[in-house]
């Protein structure tokens, strides 16, 4: 049995056991059940009804939240000429080809949060894909972080861009906002979120695709979601 500490077990009395709440009142609710010192990260969870061994139930995607994530991101970009020179004036905190890839490589450096890569340097980047699979900062089109349009990935990603892709059992994670954001920005965000993951339903899906949702503070208890309140 999974341990909890005194604040969690304090703050999830304030939680209704099975209760499905309003999105309202789960937003309300997850800024009162923050247990930590440190202004939270508030997380979405949905599962949803996919078979991922087949491949077009694997989701994998980002998007912009309208009120973005609450955290700055270091951004490495991999371009060479004018599209280096491009991704420097777009404020991208790193960029280089060869001398960042041999950084990385030699010296186990992972100053950044998010790397974006054009396609001319992936084949640079394949015997990276050992150390940089892991720890999910593999460049990838369907996450928009390889491009040839690299101002406009690092704008996104310095925006507030939250990449999210489905786990072996149909779960999708996703940061939506900190505990101080005001619960109109953290709805604001939840609803495009969730409105994303509907608008790319695979059509092979049967029955229900949505089949919960909750969110949660860093380290404080899940609040569970009415799951037709998105229809609306």
């Amino acid at each position: 049995m999974k341990h909890r500490g005194k604040k969690y077990l304090e703050a999830s009395k304030n939680v209704e056991k099975g209760k499905l709440y309003s999105k309202e009142e789960a937003v309300k609710l997850v800024k009162t059940t923050s247990v930590s010192k440190f202004d939270a990260t508030v997380e979405v969870a949905v599962r949803l009804n996919l078979d991922t061994k087949k491949a077009d139930q694997q989701l994998r995607g980002a998007i912009v939240l309208p009120h973005g994530t609450g955290k700055t991101k270091k951004v490495l970009v991999v371009a060479r000429g004018e599209n280096a020179k491009k991704a420097q004036e777009a404020g991208a905190d790193y960029v280089g080809d060869v001398d960042m890839l041999e950084k990385i490589e030699k010296e186990n450096w992972f100053d950044f949060d998010v790397m974006i890569a054009t396609p001319d340097m992936m084949p640079l980047l394949g015997k990276l894909g050992r150390v940089l699979g892991p720890k999910g900062l593999m460049p990838n089109p369907k996450t928009g972080t390889v491009t040839t349009d690299v101002v406009k990935a690092v704008n996104e990603v310095k925006a507030g861009r939250v990449e999210y892709r489905t786990d072996s059992f149909g779960n999708v994670h996703g940061i939506i906002g900190k505990v101080s954001f005001s619960e109109a920005d953290l709805l604001d965000n939840l609803n495009a979120f969730v409105a994303n993951l509907l608008k790319i339903k695979p059509t092979t899906v049967k029955g229900d695709y949505v089949k919960n949702i909750s969110i949660a503070t860093t380290m404080g208890p899940g609040i569970k979601i009415m799951t037709n309140d998105f229809d609306k």
